[in-house]
This record gives structure tokens, C-alpha cells and sequence, in this order.
């Protein structure tokens, strides 16, 4: 993850990290801790735009204060009807659609990784694992060159 994590400074446009206080006030409203990587994340930057700078960038992590439910990321509803309330919206990719986190499992102790398609947000044949951790998506989003990587891979 430190070597992600330079990459991240030294290429692109992260904002300042975010203090412990902010990562347990986080934790403690939303009811789940941080993953080792996104917490590793969240102390070297508190959200970064990718490839570009503001205000558009073809990825831009949300900073701790903008994670939401993608239910209410997408469609303004935080109700169960609009989608799982495990699904957390973690990478707005500018169209939106978002990267979402799935807080209700974890592999190898950290949170998968899926595609917040608006289109077909509800449809479980259309959301897409893009990643099993968050720094196996930074990982795959910093060589994609701004391209959302997934697209290819899950074209059917």
C-alpha cells in the first residue's frame, strides 16, 4: 500500500490526510471500522482525484465526509428499497456511477470492491465485483490511465 500511496502523492492530486479523530468520529456514525488499506489510505490522504485535477478527474476517492450509502449516493434515498445499506459509494467516477465498498463481508480482512452503475444499481447481475480490497482497485485505477478498467473486463 506505500508505494500506491506515493504514487498517489507524487503523480497526482491527493488532499491533506485525515487526523485519527476524523477516522473514529467516521467509524462511529456510519457503524463499521476502516479496512487496514483504506484506513492507511485515510492517513496519508483524506480523498485524491486521479489523472486530472479539479474539477474533474476521471476518478475522484471521496473524502471521508462525502462517504454515503450508494442508494443515497445515486439516487437520493437512503431507504432499502433503492439497494443494500451494506454498500457504501467510496469513488465518484464522474458520470454518475460510483466505485462502491461492501461493508457486509470482508476477504482476507478487507472490503470488496464493486461497480456502482446507476443504470442497473438494483440488478445484481449488473453489479460487478471490481476489486477484493481497496488497494487492489487503487492499484488497478493508478495503471488504467483515467479508463474505468472494469468495463472491459465484465463486457459480456
Amino acid at each position: 500500500m506505500s508505494r500506491l500511496l506515493e504514487e498517489v502523492s507524487r503523480d497526482h492530486f491527493p488532499s491533506p490526510p485525515a487526523t485519527p479523530e476524523e477516522i473514529e468520529e467516521f467509524e462511529r456514525g456510519v457503524g463499521w471500522t476502516l479496512d487496514p488499506d483504506l484506513r492507511a489510505f485515510y492517513l496519508h490522504c483524506n480523498g485524491a482525484r486521479l489523472f486530472e485535477p479539479p474539477p474533474f478527474a476521471p476518478f475522484r476517492i471521496l473524502p471521508l465526509s462525502e462517504i454515503e450509502r450508494g442508494r443515497a449516493a445515486i439516487f437520493g434515498e437512503d431507504d432499502d428499497p433503492w439497494g443494500p445499506a451494506s454498500i457504501y459509494a467510496t469513488c465518484d467516477v464522474q458520470d454518475g456511477d460510483y466505485v462502491m465498498l461492501d461493508v457486509s463481508r470482508q476477504v482476507e480482512g478487507r472490503y470488496p470492491l464493486v461497480d456502482g452503475w446507476k443504470e442497473a444499481w438494483r440488478n445484481k447481475e449488473y453489479t460487478w465485483p471490481l476489486a477484493s480490497s481497496f488497494s487492489e482497485f487503487l492499484a488497478e485505477a493508478l495503471r488504467s490511465n483515467g479508463r474505468p478498467f472494469w468495463l472491459d473486463r465484465n463486457a459480456k
